[in-house]
């Protein structure tokens, strides 16, 4: 999908522009250009995914609710798609920030002739 369209353009679901600014709300100095698992397993990267509490608000026990904060009913109400969000922010993030631009333009670039 990121060699047919430019990244930077593209939309992985109808609420990216909220997911994104969520995400560098939460994550402002997490690198995304090379993921480092280390960092995303580390305490504070845990608390900002599952203890933030503007991302659980709207839910029971996540505080007052909120009814446009996706990211809290998301992680409340199912837990099995709170890898998925985790996803679509970092992808969408690498994407906003130019970071998977270099798929979409190796794809574009005309192919070298065979020797």
């Amino acid at each position: 999908l990121i060699s047919s369209v430019d990244p930077k353009f593209l939309n992985l679901t109808k609420v990216d522009d909220q997911i994104y600014s969520e995400f560098r709300e939460t994550f402002r100095d997490l690198r995304i250009d090379v993921l480092d698992p280390e960092e995303l397993k580390s305490e504070s990267a845990k608390e900002g995914w599952h203890g933030r509490p503007r991302w659980r608000r709207g839910a029971p026990g996540c505080g007052e609710a909120e009814p446009t904060d996706l990211l809290c009913n998301i992680y409340f109400f199912s837990p099995l798609l709170a890898t998925r969000i985790q996803f679509f922010a970092i992808e969408i993030a690498r994407n906003r920030e130019g970071h998977n631009s270099a798929v979409y333009s190796s794809a574009r670039a005309p192919a070298e002739p065979a020797s």
